[in-house]
């Protein structure tokens, strides 16, 4: 994960709630970019005066995801982020049914999310990251080693907005952010 694309994201939520200044990171300490999330979500959010609580969900859990939630709650957070993390993609209906419940804005990293009825996402295409997993499989399936393939970055990111979400929990998203979205879910 990038250095800039962490930034990126609680930008375009502090684009979407400016006035907003307690964010949430809900992603637990075995996550692999753990601590990079931490710094980079902190760093960004300290330049428009905000501050970033980490909510551990563990390891996925169903009681891990609903205590996490328990505390955004209870530390009235303004809204939250949701990384590319695989043991949340797997509990999505239960985040994005209190995400919903509870009326939090979040973003998250795929598209995957948004289509699901996530306000946001904004990350690589899932596609591409597809693609390039497909390539480095048949390079590696022809004798090459994984440790000599080179670390591919993404180089296109989109975002979407789910707007029928935004409506369902009484946000109003900004003429600018709608100028700039890869698509919008009505």
């Amino acid at each position: 994960m990038g250095g800039e694309i962490v930034p990126k994201q609680f930008g375009l939520l502090h684009e979407l709630l400016p006035r907003a200044t307690r964010f949430g990171l809900l992603m637990g300490p075995s996550y692999v970019w753990f601590d990079r999330v931490i710094t980079d979500a902190k760093s960004a959010v300290a330049t428009f005066g905000g501050q970033v609580d980490t909510l551990l969900h563990a390891h996925g859990r169903e009681r891990d995801i609903d205590a996490a939630f328990a505390e955004l709650v209870q530390k009235r957070l303004d809204a939250f982020f949701v990384p590319n993390d695989a043991r949340l993609f797997g509990r999505r209906a239960q985040i994005l049914t209190l995400a919903s419940r509870h009326a939090i804005p979040a973003i998250y990293f795929s598209r995957d999310w948004a289509a699901a009825g996530g306000l946001m996402n904004y990350g690589p295409p899932a596609i591409e990251q597809g693609r390039q997993a497909g390539i480095y499989t048949g390079r590696i399936l022809k004798g090459e080693k994984p440790s000599d393939l080179p670390v591919v970055q993404a180089t296109r990111f989109e975002f979407i907005i789910n707007l029928a979400t935004a409506r369902a929990i009484g946000v109003e998203v900004p003429p600018t952010l709608l100028s700039i979205a890869d698509e919008v879910i009505e």
